[in-house]
């Protein structure tokens, strides 16, 4: 397993300029991770991770995440097909931020509801109230059938 630096041990210029890798885990031991299509930059999901799906990530080349919901790690598509080909993983300037670069995998889903993007709706303001429209992002594959098995 892929080993990380403690941000505790390193300067302010470290973490910021050098080239030590040095994530800077939330308190439950989670950093978030926004998934970026590799060929069209369109973000396609956020989720968290923790040290072992960064270092099964790099080491597999498949993206994997952890489930807060599920306090489980998962490998993106294990269940569905739509496995995410890890292209080149990027951080902030202080570490405690992911962007995944993946090539989304079978249909190209990366929304268990089956659409490309988690982000296919947008929050508007009608009637001073906020809520959600469809941005008509069509599922490429019906989760009743991937799921429910």
């Amino acid at each position: 397993m892929a080993e990380f630096n403690d941000q505790t041990t390193l300067t302010k210029s470290e973490i910021e300029a050098g080239d030590i890798f040095a994530p800077r885990f939330d308190n439950n031991g989670l950093i978030l991770a926004v998934t970026c299509d590799a060929q069209t930059n369109e973000v396609l999901m956020a989720a968290y991770m923790n040290e072992q799906a960064i270092s099964l990530t790099l080491e597999t080349g498949f993206v994997h995440y952890f489930s807060r919901s599920r306090q489980s790690l998962w490998k993106k598509g294990e269940s569905s097909g739509e496995l995410q080909q890890l292209v080149e993983m990027r951080t902030d300037c202080d570490q405690d931020i992911l962007q995944i670069l993946a090539l989304q995998t079978g249909t190209g889903a990366a929304c268990h509801t089956g659409r490309k993007s988690c982000l296919y709706r947008k929050v508007v303001v009608e009637n001073g109230k906020a809520k959600l429209a469809d941005l008509g992002m069509q599922p490429l594959f019906d989760p009743k059938d991937v799921y429910n098995k």
